[in-house]
Formats: structure tokens, sequence, C-alpha cells
């Protein structure tokens, strides 16, 4: 798909290092898998499964996950009707539109292709927005798409899960904790299954968060270079993150599994340990970022923050 988004080498660049970095620990994952629980068939039948369904069905779960919902112009003509003129601006396919009834205000891109991809966005978010912010916060998630970095990072995210769920079966399964001591063979076997697996999820999670910050500094470049409103962007940014501050602990980590598809993560206060390993950079960094896009965009027409 081409289209009038600004093109970023360093992230396609970035992209193709972590894929091919995640696809050697995954080849290696498997085969550790295969070697432990000796069943090659098995190993590769449950592995593609779930590749296939996080791969063809990621839409549908992250909008589930959201309680969101697939909405028409005429019940959102406002969202809308932004989508519509950053789409016409950037010379591209309009994604599916959803919406969330949830009072964190957010937005995120999903899906596997642009011809599948879905752009939804809280109730909450719409509430608290301008129509000048939330066109900088839709034009961000537009250009997701438009650089195939929803797919990556969907993609690149599913080694991690599926390492998740082996440590968690294995931290609660009981063919090695249980009171049946009686196959030693096979507590080493699952102990070995879980070990593996915590490194792999580790690997795969600072991976994926090096690539998350950089792509969502990207695409806030490119979606006000494509508005030409940084500032319009920053307010957004700003408003969002300070509300996200006041929202509930436990609203929030019904969202935090999908930070890394977020418009800006759904955190409380963060603390140095926090910031290390979030999929975003902090706000400081983002708003730098975008004050110097301003700087570019000075003079005739353009703009300061």
């Amino acid at each position: 798909m081409h289209s009038r988004f600004e093109p970023d080498r360093q992230l396609t660049a970035r992209m193709v290092v972590t894929m091919f970095l995640l696809g050697l620990v995954y080849v290696a994952f498997i085969a550790a898998l295969i070697a432990l629980l000796k069943s090659t068939v098995l190993v590769v039948v449950i592995a593609a499964g779930l590749l296939g369904a996080q791969f063809w069905y990621s839409d549908r779960i992250a909008l589930y996950a959201m309680h969101g919902r697939l909405v028409t112009a005429e019940e959102q003509p406002r969202l809308h009707g932004v989508i519509d003129r950053l789409c016409a601006t950037a010379d591209m396919p309009k994604p599916r539109v959803a919406i969330s009834d949830m009072d964190l205000p957010n937005a995120f891109a999903t899906g596997r292709n642009a011809d599948q991809a879905v752009v939804c966005v809280t109730t909450g978010l719409m509430r608290r927005l301008e129509t000048e912010e939330l066109e900088g916060v839709l034009a961000h998630e537009l250009s997701h798409v438009a650089h195939r970095d929803v797919a990556v990072i969907t993609i690149a995210s599913f080694l991690g899960v599926i390492a998740g769920l082996i440590v968690r079966f294995a931290f609660y399964s009981q063919l090695f904790g249980g009171r049946d001591q009686r196959d030693q063979n096979t507590a080493v076997v699952f102990m070995a299954v879980m070990a593996v697996s915590a490194l792999v999820y580790a690997i795969s999670f600072l991976l994926i968060r090096a690539l998350s910050r950089y792509r969502e500094l990207a695409a806030d470049r490119a979606g006000a270079m494509l508005t030409g409103k940084p500032s319009a962007l920053a307010s957004a940014l700003t408003k969002v993150t300070g509300d996200i501050a006041r929202i509930p602990t436990q609203d929030l980590r019904t969202a935090q599994a999908f930070n890394a598809f977020f418009f800006t993560p759904a955190l409380g206060p963060g603390t140095a340990v926090a910031n290390l390993f979030s999929t975003h950079p902090s706000l400081e960094r983002r708003l730098e970022a975008l004050a110097e896009i301003s700087a570019e965009l000075g003079g005739p027409g353009g703009e300061t923050l």
C-alpha cells in the first residue's frame, strides 16, 4: 500500500531486525519444546494453530477484549468524518471504524493488513478531545496502518504470548508440583519447559518494547507531518496522559495487555522501572520530538508549540 504518509526507513529496518531476531528465538523455542516434549506433531500443530489465530483474528480479539464494536457513519458522524478527511489526505484505504464504550481515554489500530485494519476509539477519548486533537490521534493511528507496523507488532507479540501462557500453565500445573511425585522425569521436563519459556518470554518482551517505543515516535512524527499540526497532537497527548493517571487501577489492569497497540499506555503514575519496560516513550520525550517537528514546520504556514 502506498500512501502520503512519510516513509520511515529506520522503522522498517527495526521491524526487519526485530522479526529476524524473534524468528531465530522462535525456531529455537520450538526445537527446545520438541526435544523436551518428544512430540513434533503436537508442538507444531499447537504453535501453528495459535499463530494463525493471532494473525487472522487479532482484530476481533482486540475489539472483544476492549469491548469495541464497529460503527457506521450514521452512528458516529464526527469520528467517520475525521477519518474520511485523513484517509483522503493520506491517499490510503479507509479502515473499519470502531468505538469502545470505556471511560479510559485511548485509541488503537489493529489488523493484519490495510484491508483488514480497524481503528478503535474509546468514548472516553472522544469526550475529552477537541476535533483537532482527535484528528492528531487518528493520524497517529492511521500511520501505524500505513507503515504496516500494526501487523508486525501483532506477529511479534505472538511468541511472548505463547511463552507466557506456557509459563503460567507450568506454574499452575499439577504435573510437576502435585501430590504424586512418582514420575520425576515428567517433573523435570516441565520444569525445563517452564525455564525455556520464561527465557523466551524475557527476550521477546525486551525486543518488542524496543521496537514499540520507536514505532510510537515514528507514528507521532508521521501523524503530525500529515496534519501539519504537531501542537494538536501534543495537546492530546498531555490531556490523555494526565487523565489516564486518574483512571481507577482496576480499570487500567483490564487494558494493559494491549498497551503495545494503544496511543498512550494504560498506566498510572510511572516509576523508573515501569518507564524502563514501557511500550511507549515518556510523555516528555514525545513532546520534545513534537516540538522539533513544529520547528521544522516553522515559517510561513508553520506553527510553534
